[in-house]
């Protein structure tokens, strides 16, 4: 099997980061993926997120599970650290490691097909106990990998590139998320650029777990006119509610909130979201609003796109089990076995 790399040759007068590293420093190997494929683009959208932040590679975990998304980590972020598990077991690896160390930047890439099927248990659990993360789903409603049956997230009555119509409702893994107690949830499209990095970077810098369901087309197996998850389909229906920016270091700003307006949300850490507003009445706060929104829209064969739900005080798992802030790999024997004496006042406190 022959490899592609990429020239290790550096052109002096390539853009920097705060932290003076270039656009190649958050690269990774060449993409094995089909020409035009979807997860190449989300692939360049996290290149670009983690550039602007000036986010250091290393502090970053990256996990998948198994399917073609699963394999784009190998394309970004190769100074970062990683692990591929088993198909729909991710979350919980990525769960286990925040756990020991929170000291890492996680960041979760899935498919369709291992968080909407195999792993819809991993996938709820997760976001309902407020794991510290960035999840995408690369969603193209197919099963790439095994020339392309539909997964859980195709559109009733959508077709496959042999003509056959799909006849079971999908998983709207958004919907699912909201009331999963997801504290910030999005979805976009992997070929809206503008929208897709703001969106990434708001989800790295928002403690909590952040969703984002991406539609990713499949170019070989369901990029076809009766495709709903084609490029052509999701342009042609796609209605973003918002266009997002993130602004670092700044208080609270409140303003009257209408039509063409800036709503500005404040992130944990003290970052702000500006919320552009498309239409009236949308308030991304709003969780009941939000889920009745999503379903409006669903059966109007709409694709909603934007940050759809941001809870404006997310709670952390590491703060629901009032952890210690230093990393769990890093503390010391005795730290992590105080003895007998300890033991026994912890079971005292319970009699």
């Amino acid at each position: 099997m022959t490899y592609l790399a990429k020239p290790k040759l550096r052109h002096p007068h390539l853009p920097e980061n705060a932290l003076g590293y270039t656009h190649r420093d958050y690269e990774g190997a060449v993409s094995t993926l089909c020409a035009g494929c979807g997860h190449d683009s989300i692939s360049a959208a996290i290149v670009q997120a983690y550039f602007e932040l000036s986010i250091p590679p290393h502090r970053v975990a990256k996990l998948s599970g198994i399917g073609c998304s699963s394999k784009t980590p190998t394309y970004f972020l190769s100074a970062s650290h990683g692990f591929n598990s088993v198909h729909g077991r991710m979350p919980s690896v990525l769960t286990g490691a925040a756990l020991a160390n929170r000291d890492l930047i996680y960041l979760g890439v899935s498919g369709d097909g291992d968080s909407a099927s195999i792993g819809l248990g991993q996938f709820a659990h997760c976001l309902r106990r407020g794991v510290n993360m960035t999840y995408i789903v690369e969603n193209n409603g197919v099963y790439g990998l095994t020339k392309g049956q539909f997964s859980a997230t195709a559109d009733r009555g959508s077709k496959s590139k042999m003509g056959v119509g799909n006849q079971d409702s999908p998983i709207d893994l958004v919907s699912m998320a909201i009331l999963l107690g997801a504290t910030f949830v999005a979805r976009s499209f992997s070929g809206d650029k503008a929208q897709l990095v703001p969106l990434i970077k708001a989800a790295i810098e928002h403690q909590g777990a952040a969703f984002i369901d991406c539609i990713s087309p499949c170019v070989t197996f369901n990029n076809h006119p009766d495709s709903t998850k084609s490029y052509d389909y999701v342009r042609a229906h796609n209605d973003a509610v918002n266009y997002l920016d993130v602004i670092e270091g700044r208080g609270a700003i409140t303003a009257d909130y209408a039509p063409g307006s800036v709503e500005t949300v404040t992130q944990h850490d003290g970052s702000i979201l500006r919320l552009r507003k498309l239409e009236a009445g949308y308030d991304p706060t709003d969780k009941l609003r939000a889920v009745t929104y999503l379903q409006e829209h669903q059966a109007a064969g709409e694709i909603v796109t934007g940050l759809l739900y941001l809870h404006s005080e997310p709670e952390s798992l590491h703060d629901r089990l009032h952890m210690v802030t230093v990393p769990l790999n890093a503390l010391s024997t005795p730290e992590l076995c105080p003895g007998s004496a300890a033991l026994e006042e912890l079971n005292a406190a319970w009699r």
